[in-house]
């Protein structure tokens, strides 16, 4: 059975809009000692199970290069600004979904303070601008 090219098209579209949490599987807290699991690990398999049945994807990757505030991830969505955190750990889980459904529905694309996680306030990193930004005005 094949599916359709209006479904299959419907299907790219709402993946291609459903907000994404990047979580660093490699990140530690600075000065720990070394050890497996790493404290990013479980923190992606926390968001993995906060994730679920949700449209937020989690993604697995080495190094957002915040080690010295690790555990680290980044969250976006499609047209979004891109938001990094640092600081968390598996309890964070939870306030990461949260924030991503929160950005995916910020028609502005930039992540709401007022109805934040206080944890993705506390531990915001940086904000970076989708591609093709442009400021306007002064």
């Amino acid at each position: 059975m094949s599916i359709s090219p209006d479904i299959s098209q419907a299907k790219s579209a709402a993946t291609a809009a459903a907000p994404i949490v990047y979580v660093c599987i490699t990140c530690k807290r600075a000065g720990e000692p070394e050890s497996e699991p790493r404290p990013g690990a479980i923190l992606a398999a926390a968001a993995e199970q906060a994730a679920a049945g949700t449209e937020v994807e989690v993604r697995r990757l080495r190094c957002l290069a915040n080690c010295t505030r690790g555990p680290s991830a980044a969250m976006r969505c499609n047209g979004s600004w891109t938001y990094v955190f640092g600081g968390l750990d598996a309890a964070c889980a939870e306030a990461l979904i949260a924030g991503a459904r929160l950005l995916a529905g910020a028609t502005d694309g930039i992540l709401p303070w007022h109805g934040r996680p206080e944890i993705l306030k506390r531990g915001l990193i940086a904000r970076v601008p989708p591609i093709g930004f442009e400021e306007v005005g002064p």
